[in-house]
Order: structure tokens, then sequence, then C-alpha cells
């Protein structure tokens, strides 16, 4: 029988911890024997002190092991595929690759999570839609892939339930941004449901957790490519911009209404990019036999023809949702950010406006915090961009009028007017394979 407070200190003196006692930390944790004090305790200690290879290997193993596990490609007789974020500023990606995905006639199957300090999480995303159910059965989930093509779905107590319960306990215990925890939480999900490849967008920058440089990045990356190897899936990792906001809706609704854009060919340039970009490797590494250009042909002409549309639409419906964006919550104040000179954008600060968004009630300071779907910001200029004083940078969606009064300075705080145009920056910075 392990003494957690003993692995606790032996991890905060820096030194290895077996399979087995990783396997036991983690399954206690799970059962309820081992308390949230010291889980936080250890993952603190893990945070300054690192996991080896073998300890993350063992601690992935010991998530997927902690629940059911589901074999998609069996349970459907085709490759099955599947995308996820290390999480970031305005990411709602997979709201918008899934319908693009399963519109190209390739199951998309895939378990998400919620917020994570300042990033925004897909679940809180989907439950901004009336009547929409994240929590699925197994028959449920694998049912819904089989006969729409797409389905996205919380963790539930049958699947990498370990992960469940540390997702939420780092989220406010200040243990979010440690290469192990991340690269397990993401993979234990993968290999639990059974895709066969994996795309992962491993933000870097400002507003990316703990990932401000491409070297850091390419760590978490290839820590994620190891695992998916373990298990025997074909992964692909995008390194991608992260030092300002993604798109330019950051909060709940408003990111489904962008996602729905930009399904329908209307989202904004870097969201669309990377969108198209993602569909087209899981399109070429699925079962359909094309390759990276005709992936993105066939991605591009799904959203031209409005049969994208249409699967969102049969998606949402399948989850009990209503996919009419007019019933989607909106914020009963909105207040415009102005431009206090002429000049050109040269910063947005992602992480500035995810803490802003967090303040106005679109995240969680706690586990227990209830989310304000409606709320968020809209910010209509983006790095490079050319503006004059007076003019608009964003918007403010707020529930009142101290928070939205509180939420415009900290946007207006966010960018910087300059002179100078800054360097370019694409949104995809690098490809890990």
């Amino acid at each position: 029988m392990i003494r957690p407070a003993e692995l606790i200190e032996r991890k905060r003196d820096g030194e290895e911890l077996s399979d087995e006692e990783i396997s036991e930390l983690v399954l206690g944790f799970t059962r309820g024997d081992v308390p949230d004090y010291q889980m936080a305790a250890w993952c603190m200690a893990v945070y300054f002190r690192g996991l080896n290879g073998r300890e993350t290997h063992a601690l992935n193993d010991a998530m997927v092991r902690s629940g059911d596990t589901i074999d998609l490609g069996v349970a459907l007789g085709r490759r099955v595929v599947d995308k996820h974020s290390t999480g970031g500023v305005g990411d709602k990606t997979s709201l918008a690759v899934g319908p693009i995905v399963a519109a190209c006639g390739v199951p998309f199957g895939k378990m998400s999570g919620r917020g994570l300090a300042h990033s925004g999480g897909t679940l809180d995303k989907l439950e901004s839609i009336p009547g929409f159910r994240v929590e699925l059965t197994i028959d449920e989930f694998v049912s819904q892939v089989r006969d729409v093509g797409l389905a996205i779905v919380g963790q539930t107590s049958d699947l990498v339930p370990a992960d469940m319960k540390l997702y939420a306990l780092r989220d406010v215990t200040a243990t979010v941004d440690i290469n192990p925890l991340i690269a397990s939480s993401i993979m234990s999900k993968k290999i639990a449901t059974g895709a066969d490849a994996v795309v992962l967008d491993v933000k870097v920058g400002d507003g990316a957790h703990g990932k401000r440089t491409l070297g850091e990045g390419r760590i978490l990356a290839e820590q994620m490519l190891d695992l998916g190897r373990r298990a025997g899936r074909e992964v692909v990792c995008l390194l991608t911009d992260m030092d300002q906001p993604l798109g330019a809706a950051v909060g709940n609704a408003l990111e489904i209404r962008e996602a729905v854009d930009t399904i329908a060919g209307n989202g904004p340039p870097d969201f669309t990019e990377l969108v198209l970009d993602a569909c087209a490797r899981l399109l070429a590494l699925s079962d359909l036999g094309v390759d990276l250009d005709e992936g993105r042909r066939r991605a591009e002409e799904a959203v031209a023809d409005g049969s994208a549309t249409a699967a969102y639409e049969r998606w949402i419906r399948a989850q009990g949702g209503d996919p009419d964006l007019s019933v989607l919550p909106t914020a009963p104040l909105v207040r415009e950010v102005l431009a206090p000179a002429d000049g050109i954008v040269v910063w947005l600060g992602a992480l500035a406006i995810g803490i802003a968004s967090l303040e106005l009630g679109a995240g969680r300071r706690t586990k227990e915090d209830a989310i304000d779907p409606a709320v968020g910001i809209m910010c209509h200029a983006k790095r490079g961009d050319v503006v004059t004083a007076g003019s608009l940078l964003a918007e403010v969606h707020a529930r009142d009028e101290e928070s939205a009064s509180e939420g415009v300075a900290a946007v207006l705080a966010a960018y910087e007017i300059g002179d100078e145009p800054p360097p370019p920056r694409g949104i995809i910075l690098d490809v890990v394979a």
C-alpha cells in the first residue's frame, strides 16, 4: 500500500517513482482514497521536478486504465480521426473541424474538456447551445459517430475518470502548465476513445499554457508523439500561434457563432486557415486514401457547397441542441473599445484578453464556479491592422455596467498601437510528426 505523503516527498526531492507507485497514486485518487490536497501537492512537486519519459508513460497508462476504453475503429469498421488542442484564447477549432471532416465522409469522435485557467473549454462552449448534451453513454457515443459521423462529448465516470478529476484540480491549484500532465491528459482521452489518428494543436506564445517558445512547444509535442506511438496511434502535431487570440471571438456563445460562420466560409482569416489545415491533415490520415493537397481541396469544397453546415446542424440536433444561432444567449450590455490614436496594432496580448474574458464570467476562478455563456470579447482589430483614433478595436459583452467598464479597460490595456508593423507571423509555426 502506497503512502501518498512519501511519494510527494520523494518527487519533491527529485527522485523517480516506479510505474507501480504512479499507478497506485492515480488509481487511489480516482477512487477517492487519495484526497485532493495530497494530489495537488504531488502535482506541484511534479511542476518543479518533472517526470521522465517512463514516468509520463506510466501516468498516461494509469489514467487510461482508470476507466473503460472504446475501440471506435472496430465498432465502426472505419479508421476514426480526432483533433485536440492544448488550449488557447478564442480556440474554437474543434467546433469547426468536426463538421467539415464529417461532411467529407470521415468519422470524427472526440472527448473534450472544460476551460482551464484563462483558456476556454469546448464543452463550456457547446453548453451555451440550449439543450445540447455533452454527457452521452458509451453506446450513445459510438452510435452517434456511426449514424451522424460526429460526436463531441465530455468525460464520464466510465471513460478516463482519473483525468476528469485531475483536470478540475489542476485548474484551480496553479498546476496547469506541466508538460507530463498536459501530455497525459490529452493522450489518455485519445487512447481511451479509440481514435486511430490524431492531429494535436500545440499552442505557442503569450496565451499558451506555459509553452511560450517554439522550443517549449516542440518538447510537449514530442512527449505526446511518444505516448501516441506507444499506444499504436498515428499523431501529427501542429505548433500554432497564441501570441494573440485565435479569430475574433473570445467567450462561449460568441465562439459558437464564429465557428458556425467559419463552417459556412465566412470566418476570420487566421482561424479559417488553421481549421482548413487541420481538416486537410485529418483527411490525409483517414482511410480515404488522399494526400494533404486533396484533403485540403475536399475540406474547402465541403465548406463551399454547404455540406459542412448541414453536418454541423445534424450533429447539434443529434445531441439535443438547437443549431439556430438566434437561440444562443446574448449579453445585455455591449461596450465598444476604441483606438486611442492612429497607428498599427503591434501587439494584442492573448493572455490579457483571456483573463479579461474570465473576469467577465466566461471562465472559472474555482472549479465550482458557474460560467456565463453570453459574455466575452470580440477582437475586431488584430496584429498588423491599421487603425485610426476612435476606430473600433474590440467589443466587450458584459452582464452589468461594472464588469463592462472593467472589461473595456482591460481590453484596451491588451492592445499596443505603434508606428511600425510587427514582423509577419503565420498561424501555423511548425509541424512535428
